[in-house]
């Protein structure tokens, strides 16, 4: 899989998250980052993920990745 960098202007960090909106519902659903590049979506640097601030009145979804149990 080759490196995925950060969809902000101006920043080369290494993609964290993938951010997308569902505008239908005013919410923003961030992410562990896709296994493949969506067309509607946006990856994002951990840093960006983390400060990301949306229009008011819209909610913030935040998913976390799936842990595996480990015996």
């Amino acid at each position: 899989m080759d490196v995925r960098i950060c969809s902000k202007v101006a920043c080369g960090a290494s993609a964290a998250a993938t951010l997308t909106y569902d505008y239908a519902d005013s919410m923003v659903v961030v992410g562990p980052l896709s296994t493949r590049v969506e067309p509607h979506g946006y990856d994002l640097c951990a840093r960006h993920a983390a400060i990301l601030r949306v229009p008011r009145g819209w909610q913030v979804v935040r998913r976390e990745p799936l842990r595996r149990d480990v015996d």
